[in-house]
């Protein structure tokens, strides 16, 4: 047995180790949700984009989250794989997986970029770009740029949680923070400035994701924990197939997100065109635009509940590594009662403040019909927050346990059985309502599954801490 590193994490105060971990993971996944939203302000607010680019916007997004899936498939089950290897004190298992990981996630990026670049207009009408032409025509502009950045997104990307395993989530919080800044400051000089539309909102978040990649390269030449070497970047086989199934559920999830995205644009636009406003060329564009901002609002909560679970999984892993059960129990309770918390908070914003939500995306430059359909939006499609960010905590913490079927299993649940399922039915009962209430059921279903897992969950963690203290 090697040498233990990381040892505060089995003797600190639960309390105080979740907010040191979970607090700049949660700033650093807000950071990067932030990408995406801050150009769908800028582009808002562009009376030559307005409701037309923030469609466009909408039409990409899922692509994006497509690399994103890659990256937390690698980055999070490398995560999760190497804190657990440091508790049991296999410093060799941990350095080479990150090696592996690393290579993975650049010929991962390159193979992605290029599948795009190929295929991009099936790809863009796959996810309802055809609904007018002015909005396929700047979907795909902005997809072409966005697509250039996909290789050093999806590093950058992987690396995040990496870097937090070795022992810094402040590194991984301000990399990706940097990366952010640069978008800020570039989104309005070139789209209002150099009047570059969809273009420049897209140059602007890929220089700040080769920014976030580049030190990203700075951090893997300084790791602290974890020591790399040459043959560290050898990659293996045998420690992919034992670190990629413990990403399994971050990937699924992410990738039934872009399932229920497509759903929920295809059938925008299909009830959209029966709709008696919606149907008139001159608004057709705005369900798509206006649920688009409504799941953007979405993934900032989201990101604030995958951030206190992410947070938690070093401290998970290298507990249940080193026999520590009771301590890994009394951890989940801290993040079940936080996400709650979280939940409560986002859905008093959603139901008192939907309108100054809207006015933040253009509301002024577009028609009655874009902030009426927009308060109906955020009221009905987010009215379930709590749960939604219950559920989102219980899927992760169970991937930090090792339970990467369980996790899987009841995320591909809400996403694809209720996410999609819903989707797909309730309009044809509801019209374009039926978009909107398919959200808040699949939570619903989803949180009844979850409160079975999670009181096992407590039961098995009781149980085999009693056996071990024996």
């Amino acid at each position: 047995m090697q040498e233990k590193t990381n040892t505060f994490l089995e003797t600190e105060p639960l309390g105080k180790l979740m907010l040191r971990y979970a607090l700049p993971c949660v700033i650093s996944l807000l950071v990067a949700a932030l990408y995406n939203i801050v150009d769908q302000i800028f582009i808002a607010n562009a009376s030559y984009l307005g409701s037309y680019g923030n469609a466009a916007n909408t039409v990409v997004f899922p692509l994006t989250v497509v690399a994103l899936a890659v990256a937390v498939l690698i980055g999070d089950g490398c995560c999760a794989f190497v804190s657990i290897s440091l508790g049991a004190g296999k410093t060799d298992d941990a350095h080479r997986s990150v090696g592996s990981a690393v290579v993975l996630s650049i010929a991962s990026g390159v193979l992605l970029a290029a599948i795009y670049l190929v295929f991009a207009e099936p790809i863009l009408r796959m996810f309802g770009g055809s609904v007018n032409e002015e909005t396929f025509r700047l979907s795909k502009e902005y997809f072409f740029y966005i697509t250039l950045g996909v290789p050093f997104y999806l590093f950058g990307q992987t690396l995040n949680p990496i870097i937090r395993s070795d022992g810094s989530p402040k590194f991984a919080m301000v990399s990706t923070l940097a990366g952010a800044v640069v978008n800020l400051v570039l989104d309005p000089l070139f789209i209002f400035a150099f009047k570059w539309g969809m273009m420049g909102a897209a140059v602007a978040t890929v220089l700040g994701q080769v920014l976030t990649a580049a030190l990203g390269v700075w951090y893997l030449c300084h790791m602290k924990a974890v020591k790399l070497q040459k043959d560290s970047f050898r990659p293996r086989g045998r420690l992919m197939a034992k670190f990629l199934p413990l990403g399994l559920c971050s990937l699924l999830s992410q990738l039934s997100l872009v399932a229920a995205m497509a759903a929920i644009n295809n059938m925008l636009r299909r009830y959209g065109a029966l709709d008696p406003v919606f149907s008139q060329a001159q608004y057709a564009q705005i369900p798509m635009a206006v649920v688009g901002i409504v799941m953007k609002f979405f993934q900032i909560v989201i990101s604030i509940a995958v951030g206190l679970a992410a947070g938690c999984i070093p401290v998970v892993g290298y507990n249940i590594g080193a026999g520590r059960r009771d301590r890994a129990s009394r951890l989940f309770a801290y993040l079940l009662a936080a996400e709650a918390i979280v939940g409560a908070v986002a859905l008093v914003i959603v139901e008192c403040f939907p309108t100054q939500l809207i006015a933040i995306f253009g509301a002024r430059n577009e028609s009655q019909y874009y902030t009426q359909f927009a308060v109906r939006s955020f009221r009905i499609y987010l009215c379930m927050m709590i749960f939604a960010c219950v559920n989102k905590g219980t899927f992760i913490y169970l991937q930090s346990l090792g339970k990467a079927f369980a996790s899987a299993a009841l995320s591909m649940v809400r996403e694809i059985i209720f996410g999609v399922g819903l989707a797909l039915l309730l309009p044809r009962f509801f019209g374009l309502d039926g978009v909107l209430y398919s959200m808040p059921l699949s939570d619903i279903l989803t949180f009844v599954i979850a409160l079975v897992l999670i009181v096992r969950t407590f039961s098995s963690l009781r149980r085999e801490n009693a056996a071990g203290t024996a």
